[in-house]
């Protein structure tokens, strides 16, 4: 989902919040790939991964934890490319400067990230839909990893979100061309 939320002052991207529902590793390498092309296609400046968790330390019995620590060493070795990742983090020191200037997290990523990356359906889901539904975000959604971009709305999405996901559709085809 490319969500802009009122109280963030950039556009947000959150992956995976409908398709995949117990995500691999593997398919996690997909995923964040795909938001990272995603972030360019948008025009993103610079693409800043926050691989997300509960926590912002690797604990051998969280394993998004040792998950979020291998896409980063994965990141450091190209095997992902064309953004900075940053991980385990938690929600809040990854958009909030403050709470990881706080929780002493120096980092590129930490307080400035502009894609989001969830554990699972779930938490991508109740993300994505907490933002829409409490705090009044505009979203868009879009399946990425086909052959072509597939606009992915609910039955609950207003108009604009709807007009949103084709816009975003369109410029990840135009970006593919090029």
């Amino acid at each position: 989902f490319v969500m802009d939320v009122p109280q963030q002052e950039q556009t947000l991207i959150i992956s995976d919040a409908a398709v995949n529902i117990q995500p691999t590793l593997e398919d996690k390498v997909h995923i964040v790939q795909n938001a990272i092309d995603l972030a360019h296609a948008l025009g993103f400046d610079e693409a800043r991964v926050a691989i997300l968790s509960a926590m912002e330390t690797v604990n051998p019995k969280v394993p998004s934890t040792l998950e979020a620590a291998a896409l980063c060493k994965m990141a450091d070795r190209k095997q992902i490319t064309g953004g900075i990742l940053d991980g385990t983090l938690a929600l809040d020191n990854a958009i909030s400067l403050s709470a990881a200037q706080i929780k002493r997290i120096d980092s590129p990523v930490a307080g400035r990230a502009n894609v989001l990356i969830v554990p699972d359906l779930e938490a991508g889901n109740m993300l994505a839909k907490s933002l829409s539904f409490l705090a009044g975000a505009d979203a868009a959604g879009i399946v990425l990893g086909a052959r072509v971009p597939i606009i992915l709305t609910s039955r609950a999405d207003s108009e604009l979100t709807r007009l949103a996901s084709c816009a975003v559709a369109v410029l990840v085809a135009r970006a593919r061309r090029e």
